[in-house]
């Protein structure tokens, strides 16, 4: 067997683990969900407290612990979160294993890992489970587990089955240390913008619940009532849409540079650089409505979910629908 070959054994296998995460977490909503009411919706003083706090300077003093949810309820006993420790577990299995195919695929193609679309899609999605384990350490963030293990369970399944290309060489423009720069914080970005989406997701059904919604109302979304409020899950994603706005401009940055380098000029607008500009002229504004403009709520957050979806356009629909400079995703007829 081969470096490559162990390479894509490890991503099923990282695959599989998210997958049992993914279960997990789904099964302590289930488990959420069954609550009785009463339960479901008293929360402890003291988390009101640094909830109230954090949306309204967004700040965190006091993190919400493991057991916060444990905690909450008055009446009878808390609910088991086992299963959400199973998927926690199982997350941070899942993520060393895409870690250790990484490596190996690199080692490989003994260059950085990633140079196309199928490296960027295992990247990615390692960057944005970094960042949820990472958030998860602080704070209790495990309603986010099943968003965040599901999407990535999605990005690696299409990635073998669509993107997958041989573990090669990469063409002259991109043998640089630019594709370990300007590409890998490029990569970092985009699994940051996940978790944040992920998160503004949250919000939206969390607000629809506590306007009243028919259908957010029924015992299945019950699990709702857990999470924090929409103006706590608003002010995490701003902070986390702010740090990947940061590498994103750096991105662009970078990018101009490399192209002068590389093609004797800053900017050709070429499609990928279009569309790298676009989704940091829709962040910016997001990021400068929310600041300025006093932008919240809903809009603040739909705003998060188009972000991303010029962002995954950016990552597949570019590459694949037009042809540019930046045609490097591998697959027959993009090279």
């Amino acid at each position: 067997m081969t470096l490559a070959d162990l390479s894509v054994d490890l991503v099923w296998a990282a695959a599989t683990a998210l997958t049992v995460g993914l279960v997990a977490f789904a099964f302590d909503l289930a488990r959420l969900a069954g609550r009785s009411p009463a339960r479901a919706t008293a929360v402890p003083a003291a988390v009101t407290s640094a909830e109230s706090t954090e949306a309204t300077t967004g700040s965190s003093p006091t993190p919400y612990g493991p057991d916060s949810t444990e905690r909450a309820g008055s009446e009878g006993a808390p609910v088991s979160r086992k299963a959400a420790g199973i998927g926690i577990s199982t997350t941070w299995l899942g993520t060393i294993l895409l870690l250790a195919a990484i490596v190996t695929r690199g080692v490989a193609a003994g260059r950085a890992p990633w140079a196309n679309m199928y490296e960027f899609a295992l990247v990615g999605t390692f960057f944005a489970l970094a960042v949820f384990l990472g958030v998860s350490l602080r704070r209790d963030v495990r309603y986010l587990g099943a968003f965040v293990t599901g999407l990535s369970v999605l990005f690696l399944v299409l990635a073998q089955n669509s993107f997958y290309v041989v573990a090669t060489g990469v063409q002259p423009a991109l043998q640089s240390y630019w594709l370990v720069i300007h590409v890998g914080v490029a990569v970092a970005a985009t699994g940051i913008f996940t978790v944040a989406f992920a998160t503004s997701a949250v919000q939206l059904l969390r607000d629809s619940r506590d306007g009243g919604s028919a259908f957010l109302g029924r015992r299945a979304w019950r699990w709702l009532d857990s999470t924090p409020r929409p103006a706590v899950l608003e002010a995490l994603s701003f902070r986390i849409n702010a740090v990947a706005f940061v590498l994103w401009t750096f991105t662009l940055i970078g990018g101009a540079i490399w192209a002068e380098d590389a093609w004797g000029r800053y900017w050709g607008w070429d499609p990928k650089e279009v569309w790298s500009f676009v989704v940091w002229i829709v962040y910016a504004a997001y990021l400068h409505a929310r600041t300025t403009r006093g932008w919240s709520g809903r809009r603040a957050a739909y705003f998060v979910l188009v972000g991303y979806a010029c962002v995954l356009f950016n990552f597949t629909g570019v590459n694949i629908l037009f042809d540019g400079l930046h045609s490097y995703s591998g697959l027959p007829g993009q090279e």
